[in-house]
């Protein structure tokens, strides 16, 4: 099965770290503004979904959303999340921790987009 969305084991180990303070939580890739196009985390609820947002998938337990605008675009890519050091997005959960998630991809194969249906 191919998985439209994954995380290394540091963006992993963040995502516990703040369900562990947070409770539940979500990720939202954001489509640039204020935070550029940072993957966005936060409360699972805190941020309204529409009907234009996709689920991409799950990751440590956490759903992951971008917009269908965005998702056209993107569609024909992984998206692995990743984490660096630094402040990211003011609005994003692991500001605090003096980390940032990021977002890296990459794009299917053949084989891959067929299996996903986008041939």
């Amino acid at each position: 099965m191919v998985m439209r969305v994954l995380a290394t084991e540091e963006a992993l180990a963040l995502i516990e770290l703040l369900k562990e303070k947070h409770g539940p939580i979500m990720f939202h890739q954001s489509g640039g503004c204020c935070d550029g196009s940072s993957p966005m985390c936060y409360p699972e609820g805190d941020l309204l979904l529409g009907d234009q947002d996709v689920c991409l998938g799950e990751i440590g337990g956490a759903s992951f959303y971008m917009h269908k605008n965005q998702y056209d675009y993107w569609k024909h890519t992984q998206i692995i999340l990743d984490v660096v050091d630094g402040r990211g997005g003011m609005f994003s959960l692991e500001g605090v921790e003096g980390k940032r998630f990021l977002t890296r991809s990459r794009a299917f194969s053949a084989e891959e987009l067929k299996e996903l249906g986008l041939i």
